[in-house]
């Protein structure tokens, strides 16, 4: 881990708070920092085979977005996740988080559908889970076409993808919709609430730190008593498909992490909440650096093989 944290800082990227969302989406990225490691120990730094990438156009309320269709190798038909990519609502995309969407494709055996929704400040809240929502009624719609099965269908992504994971599940229950098998939340974006243990304790954290935090919620404009933007403010959280949750330990974002999954298994939603000490916010995906993220990889690949098993 602090190999790449190293790697990250040695690219010399600029704070991201003190640059205008079209620079910070050109800074050098936890990603690149991993290739860099890779590199430098003169391993391949080529995406892990055994994984095939389609790429498809979904059509939202704001306009069309692409999708990317990661699916392993077999012969299906395959289970499904929806993936939301991390970066604040404002940064990134697929290919910068490429490897974990390729990771669960291969661990789990099950199709990734992976969503570059519209990003803010451009596309403001609710922009962002409208896309992730047409997302996923497109892939129930549509997965017979990629060889899915849409009668197995999760959700998840990691930091602001987490967040827009668990608000798809709360869209899909409150428009008593078709729900999600099942949601892999990596250390989501639930809460703007900065004075946290773990916002204290992490304020200067790399590769996420609170300066980082209070400059996406200042773009991504959510209003913060909507449970679409933040979802521990929501009244209830029952009746929402089984969670696994992973966090980090270094990371400003672990306290509400666990504070959501408390909140879950307290309205009755079946939780497997796992934290991983000595990593950062950003570490998974990084398997092929990284012995924990390798563990949780596998973590969140098992819990979808087992939710998926059920459903058969």
């Amino acid at each position: 881990m602090q190999k790449v944290l190293d790697a990250l800082a040695s690219l010399g990227g600029k704070p991201i708070e003190t640059l205008s969302p079209d620079e910070a989406r050109k800074q050098p990225t936890p990603a690149d920092a991993v290739k860099k490691v890779l590199a430098d120990m003169k391993k391949s730094t080529a995406p892990e085979p055994g994984v095939t990438v389609k790429d498809m156009t979904v059509t939202g309320p704001a306009g069309s977005f692409p999708v990317h269709i990661y699916t392993p190798e077999g012969t299906g038909p395959f289970p499904v996740m929806v993936y939301f990519h991390g970066g604040g609502f404002v940064i990134a995309d697929t290919k910068t988080y490429d490897a974990s969407p390729r990771a669960l494709a291969k661990l789990s055996k099950a199709i990734m559908v992976a969503v570059d929704y519209h990003r803010a400040p451009e596309n403001k809240f609710p922009v962002a889970p409208n896309d992730a929502y047409a997302a996923y009624e497109w892939t129930l719609a549509h997965a017979k076409e990629f060889n899915g099965d849409p009668s197995r269908v999760a959700v998840g992504g990691e930091s602001a993808g987490g967040n827009l994971a668990t608000v798809v599940s709360m869209m899909a229950r409150d428009k008593k919709a078709a729900m999600p098998l099942m949601q892999l939340l990596v250390y989501p974006v639930v809460s703007d609430d900065m004075t946290t243990p773990s916002y204290v304790k992490n304020a200067d954290a790399k590769p996420l730190n609170k300066p980082m935090m209070a400059w996406f919620f200042k773009h991504y404009a959510g209003d913060p008593a909507n449970p679409y933007a933040l979802p521990l403010k929501a009244a209830s959280l029952k009746g929402l498909p089984p969670a696994t949750i992973i966090a980090a330990e270094i990371d400003p974002l672990l306290s509400e992490g666990k504070t959501y999954a408390d909140r879950l298994k307290k309205d009755g939603v079946t939780v497997s909440y796992k934290e991983y000490a000595g990593v950062t916010h950003e570490f998974f995906g990084m398997g092929a650096v990284v012995d924990k993220a390798k563990q949780a990889e596998q973590f969140a690949a098992d819990a979808l093989t087992k939710a998926f098993a059920a459903k058969k």
